[in-house]
């Protein structure tokens, strides 16, 4: 972080500007700088300090004092419970915990204490490690969580760079340019695209504390806003809440990590006045694909774009045969975005690369002869049903194009006989009952073979989201169980 900090201070030093505007109004970076230097003489030089990362202006000071110092900086939501954060801590092993004082509470933080940040606390380890067991990493993200426990992605200030520079060029950002963090910014693709980023451009990082869609479009317009980045279902609620052409003077909003109903990405950028823009990444390899914004809807919303200059992506065979075009096989990334390893331990593990640098991402992907991809799903996300494999995301994206829902995901629920069933958990557009029988004939007249349809139709009033937006799929198969047990009792 050291560099882009240092850069931000001496572009601060000929002219002073509005560096955040948070739901506590504008901060001048001149301000953030010298909150930053304070906290920088509590934090100590070179340690990696885990912060509560909340969209404030508390997290771009931790982020300037730890860059200050040539530190790491870990990121951590307020919503972790005690089981999580002390996995994490005992990941990380921070020399520093930065929060406010009831979270250091609820977490079991013990340590030597001091008032940070007006009125939060930084608690010290009685003893510190030197930042070099971290291999060159200057932050670390938490996985979301959404398949399993979360892991710490340690990302080096080569990669966040890297990232940031080829998003800011794919959208034609300008030095200056303000750029919102709608989601939270404890992941790693926030901090990256929204608190690094903005220290690149030298302009105003825009925040809302909770998101809130219309207080977000009214904040992203007032600010004006150029780019963003959320997950699909955000987007859609955005623009289920704006005025037509509220956002127009965003010029693109990039979304990824969820999905894909293109229709509906369609009539929301429409809304919204601005362009949607489909893309592929992952905390452990930041956004590593993009379409422009001058592309055709096909191009921007029905695939996932092209990768960034210098990354590879490609497919490959259960055998590991490297697949080409048109074919769908398991997705490998190497690239300059591709991070240095999982926390453990409180040092940094090396990922388990193929032989030739490759990371294995868990995705299915396919690409065409112009190197466009369209990412097919997760390797994963299957339903096995009698000993027959069912992709979820082939029925998902059969039923997305369905009118009467606002949102879908297909889950398994457990059966003695066949081991597995599909579910389908639907939030409905309007009023009236969905049934089966309507789900199972448009699926029908859409050519999906029968041995896929759903079995059991569940209606909800929202799927289940992770903290940064995605479709949480541990706790969607678990309602779909609770509902399903329901019905059989």
């Amino acid at each position: 972080m050291k560099r882009a900090v240092l850069d931000f201070a001496e572009r601060t030093e000929r002219a002073d500007f509005v560096a955040v505007v948070d739901d506590e109004g504008e901060h001048t970076a001149l301000d953030l700088l010298h909150r930053a230097k304070e906290l920088a003489d509590v934090i100590g030089p070179r340690g990696t300090v885990l912060v509560q990362a909340d969209n404030s202006w508390r997290t771009v000071v931790a982020a300037l004092a730890v860059g200050l110092t040539g530190g790491v900086l870990a990121a951590v939501n307020r919503h972790t419970t005690r089981a999580e954060f002390a996995a994490a801590f005992d990941d990380i092993r921070p020399d520093v915990v930065v929060a406010e004082p009831s979270a250091v509470d609820e977490w079991g933080v013990g340590g030597q204490a001091a008032e940070v940040l007006d009125g939060w606390t930084a608690v010290a380890a009685e003893e510190r490690s030197d930042a070099d067991r971290w291999n060159g990493g200057v932050f670390i993200g938490l996985t979301s969580g959404s398949t399993g426990r979360a892991k710490g992605v340690v990302q080096s200030e080569e990669a966040l760079r890297y990232a940031c520079e080829r998003t800011i060029v794919i959208n034609r950002l300008a030095a200056g340019d303000a750029v919102a963090a709608i989601v939270p910014l404890s992941s790693t693709a926030a901090f990256c695209f929204g608190v690094y980023c903005s220290l690149l451009l030298c302009g105003p990082l825009v925040l809302t504390a909770k998101w809130d869609p219309p207080i977000v479009v009214r904040r992203l317009a007032e600010a004006r806003a150029r780019w963003t980045m959320c997950v699909p279902t955000m987007a859609l609620q955005l623009a289920a809440v704006a005025e037509p052409r509220a956002l127009s003077g965003v010029r693109s909003i990039t979304v990824g990590g969820g999905p894909m109903d293109r229709a509906a990405l369609a009539r929301a950028e429409t809304t919204l006045g601005t362009r949607i823009l489909r893309v592929f990444g992952m905390s452990e390899c930041l956004g590593h694909t993009s379409p422009l914004p001058d592309e055709p809807e096909e191009i921007r919303l029905g695939h996932d774009g092209r990768p960034f200059p210098g990354t590879e992506l490609r497919a490959v065979s259960p055998e590991g045969a490297v697949l080409g075009p048109g074919e769908v096989g398991r997705a490998q990334v190497r690239g300059p975005s591709l991070f240095l390893g999982y926390t453990r331990d409180g040092r940094v593990e090396p990922p388990e690369l193929t032989g030739d640098g490759f990371f294995p991402t868990g995705d299915l992907v396919m690409s065409d002869v112009d190197g466009l991809v369209t990412i097919m799903g997760r390797e994963k996300d299957v339903i096995i049903r009698g000993g027959r494999n069912i992709d979820i995301t082939e029925i998902e994206r059969a039923i997305s194009g369905y009118a009467r829902l606002d949102h879908s995901c297909v889950v398994p629920v457990r059966d003695d006989v066949l081991g597995e069933r599909v579910a389908l958990l639907v939030v409905p557009r309007g009023d009236g009952p969905v049934e089966l029988g309507e789900i199972t004939g448009f699926l029908r007249d859409a050519g999906l073979s029968k041995a896929k349809w759903p079995e059991f139709v569940y209606v909800v009033e929202a799927l289940p989201q992770t903290r940064v937006g995605k479709l949480d799929r541990v706790r969607a198969r678990e309602l779909a169980g609770e509902l399903h047990a329901k019905d059989l009792s």
